[in-house]
């Protein structure tokens, strides 16, 4: 992660953010056997969850309903059955396993009780949150350190990230800057610099975490589609989502891997409090960009 932050003297240490973002783990990675999800996961019924999960459920369920269904945290079966969870071991699943995975799939079919512990329909569904959790992360950082007492400040951890107040310094925006999807990984090239205040910024793409068949040389993105169980083959190479937190955005750029483009823009059309950037590739293979009025408006002009 990478924070900066304004102010006069020392507010917020560094160990300070990795207690919390231990405590965050604990509660929501599945790459630790002894988080609570891990936990609950593995069948243990017994599990208080805390506001962290919660939180994170909450953000999740409104995108499930929203997307209907589209971004859906209990598809960790699917994940794990493809490679790409954290156990990473490659397989290629056959339609009849696809099928028999996709009964233990469904938002709805999990519940968080009054007691705070987790109930699941079927034993075997999987909960996995890391489509959401690394942008909510953020958030958690964020509202830390506004607790703190620091107005302006850029907090960016694994790629998702929130700007708040202003670089004072340079009595300027905070500017992040927008990777070329279609650069070779020793390059940097960008496709644009945004003016960001107050929003987080997400970006997915299937261009990122794909993973390679030795034998064929086929590619798998890292994005697939919980109503069909396949892994989703698009024309859109990113999608860089802004909104009000960066959880909000994280989960809404992992939905637009999976929608059509022209999906995309009757979504976005409807929710005015998304900003998109989304990158594709047309006919001929060339890239294009669809981008929303509100995000034209937070692009950085060279000039400027």
């Amino acid at each position: 992660y990478a924070i900066k932050y304004i102010a006069k003297e020392e507010l917020v240490s560094k160990r300070q953010i990795d207690s919390l973002l231990l405590a965050f783990d604990m509660s929501l990675s599945t790459y630790r056997n002894d988080s609570k999800i891990s936990k609950i996961n593995s069948g243990d019924t017994t599990v208080v969850v805390d506001d962290l999960f919660i939180k994170n459920w909450e953000i999740s369920y409104e995108i499930y309903k929203a997307t209907k269904g589209l971004f859906d945290p209990t598809i960790g079966v699917l994940v794990n059955a493809y490679g790409f969870g954290p156990n990473k071991t490659r397989q290629n699943p056959t339609s009849k396993q696809i099928d028999s995975l996709l009964q233990y799939v469904g938002f709805d079919k999990v519940r968080i009780n009054e007691d705070l512990t987790v109930s699941k329909q079927h034993k075997e569904t999987y909960i996995d949150f890391n489509a959401i959790a690394q942008g909510y992360s953020v958030d958690v950082a964020v509202e830390f350190m506004k607790s703190k007492g620091i107005e302006n400040a850029i907090v960016e951890i694994g790629g998702e990230l929130y700007a708040f107040g202003k670089n004072t310094i340079e009595n300027k925006n905070w500017i992040v800057g927008i990777d070329n999807p279609l650069q070779k990984p020793e390059e940097r090239t960008l496709i644009a610099k945004v003016n960001l205040e107050n929003l987080g910024m997400a970006t997915s793409g299937n261009y990122r975490k794909v993973i390679t068949d030795e034998e064929s040389g086929e590619k798998f993105v890292h994005i697939i589609n919980p109503k069909t169980g396949l892994a989703q083959k698009s024309n859109i190479l990113s999608a860089t989502i802004l909104s009000k937190s960066a959880g909000i955005a994280d989960g809404y750029a992992t939905a637009f891997m999976l929608m059509s483009l022209e999906e995309s823009k009757v979504f976005l059309q409807a929710h005015p409090d998304l900003y998109a950037m989304l990158l594709y590739s047309d006919s001929d293979n060339e890239m294009q960009q669809f981008i929303t009025d509100n995000f034209k408006e937070l692009i950085k002009n060279n000039s400027k």
